[in-house]
């Protein structure tokens, strides 16, 4: 069989072949809307009901249940629940602030199409009005020039006076 050649890609870096040579970086924007999405879980009133039912469980079976059966017992201060809140809040804080730093880079972006946005709409604005203008200024122009109506009756008029005249003169001259 041939062997068929690779097609190279110019615009991409070589891969350096093997699985040695990979690295496992999270896509930015994979980890970002996971942020977005764990910042938005946790602001649900869904989040804080069952974050208070879970540690209302967990206090009530550390403090009821028979001490073979508590794995937090009220002995050590409820240590455990401790833990896993501080862990909680420390991975829920820097979560937040990157979903809010994605936020505030695409009202930045927003922000500018809508700047350029309404300078397109300036001009256009601006366009009209000069065009609007410039038909005022054309009407205006051609309403001195045209005839009204009346004008021209009372120029008929005019001349008909002056021709009925000129035949009354012409009828009675010998």
């Amino acid at each position: 069989m041939a062997r068929q050649k690779r097609r190279i890609a110019l615009d991409a870096p070589r891969d350096r072949g093997g699985k040695l040579g990979r690295t496992a970086h999270p896509s930015r924007d994979r980890f970002g809307k996971f942020s977005e999405a764990f910042a938005r879980a946790m602001g649900t009133s869904g989040f804080l009901i069952g974050m208070t039912v879970f540690v209302v469980v967990w206090l009530t079976w550390n403090s009821t249940a028979p001490v073979e059966w508590q794995f937090d017992p009220v002995a050590t201060n409820f240590t455990l629940l401790t833990l896993i809140l501080s862990l909680q809040a420390s991975y829920a804080a820097p979560l937040i602030l990157l979903a809010q730093n994605r936020q505030d880079d695409r009202d930045r972006v927003q922000i500018e199409q809508d700047r350029q946005r309404a300078e397109r709409n300036l001009e256009n604005t601006e366009y009209l009005a000069r065009e609007v203008v410039a038909l005022r200024m054309a009407v205006r122009e051609s309403t001195d020039e045209v005839v009204t109506r009346e004008v021209l009756r009372a120029e008929l008029k005019g001349l008909l006076k002056k021709l009925d005249r000129r035949d009354d003169r012409e009828s009675t001259a010998p």
